[in-house]
């Protein structure tokens, strides 16, 4: 029992550690000026950043409602989501759909 709420508290840590970064690069990309080359860069780390803290979620139990096979909850809807969204945001950026583009980014944030 005490090695698995190490993990989860590991987990958990690593979570705070990609997700609070992201939150304040992504409220700083809401914000300015899009297509500038900072806004390329800081969208760079953004992406992986999501995926990472979207990934590390898959392996924490749902703490609250119904769990599917003892684990998955509704909170773990939002890591599919981000799956979904942000290659979704990349294609759309690399393909010159600034409105598809926008709108994948807004719906992950």
């Amino acid at each position: 029992m005490g090695a698995r709420l190490v993990t989860y508290y590991q987990l958990a840590y690593a979570h705070l550690a990609t997700i609070v970064p992201a939150f304040f690069i992504g409220t700083a990309m809401l914000l300015m000026r899009k297509g500038t080359p900072l806004h390329k860069v800081l969208g760079r780390i953004y992406m992986p950043l999501m995926l990472v803290t979207a990934a590390l979620t898959l392996f924490m139990p749902a703490a609250v409602g119904p769990r599917l096979a003892g684990h998955f909850g509704f909170i773990h809807l939002f890591s599919a989501l981000v799956f979904y969204s942000v290659p979704t945001a990349y294609i759309h950026a690399r393909r010159g759909n600034v409105r598809g583009h926008k709108s994948a980014m807004i719906g992950l944030y």
